[in-house]
């Protein structure tokens, strides 16, 4: 009779346990899980607020509101905190517009230069000339997207989304 060769168990658990470690430290570099998911994020925070800013320009355009050249006021809802400054029909940079018309929990924060957002909130929003800048909380500076407001000849811009790799 001959005697059957394979591996014995003490061996398995041994190659189990390299193959693990492998994964532990490789697959952090080849999947940016977390870089993804602030990507993700940030689309889906920008399709809220163009979508926003049409239902706003609606409602000014309704009341007449779509040309005005000074800022005025449009509600969105039923409460007095449902109150949106808008220019040009399109939500101005005032930052309290985008915790209303897009209900999220967010702070006005100064932009970061380097390290990471900070908010009591779930967003970050700062307004630097008429600019508005995003980023979601605990997010890397560069992991953010802008909001430009209408002007007389052109419509709102709104930002790119960075690259996984910057958030």
């Amino acid at each position: 009779m001959q005697k059957q060769q394979g591996f014995t168990l003490i061996e398995l658990v041994v190659v189990i346990i390299i193959l693990g470690i492998l994964a532990v430290t490789a697959a952090p570099k080849f999947i940016n899980l977390q870089g993804d998911a602030r990507v993700s994020a940030l689309n889906g925070l920008k399709a809220s607020l163009q979508g926003a800013n049409t239902l706003v320009y609606s409602k000014a355009a309704l009341a007449g509101l779509e040309k005005s050249t000074t800022a005025t006021n449009v509600t969105i809802g039923t409460g007095t905190t449902d109150i949106v400054s808008t220019l040009y029909g399109y939500m101005d940079s005032t930052s309290t517009n985008f915790t209303r018309a897009l209900d999220i929990s967010a702070a006005v924060v100064t932009a970061p230069t380097s390290g990471n957002a900070t908010s009591t909130g779930d967003w970050a929003i700062a307004v630097s000339s008429g600019v508005v800048s995003f980023w979601q909380k605990g997010a890397p500076y560069t992991c953010s997207f802008t909001y430009t407001p209408a002007t007389a000849t052109t419509l709102p811009v709104y930002g790119t989304i960075p690259a996984a790799s910057a958030c």
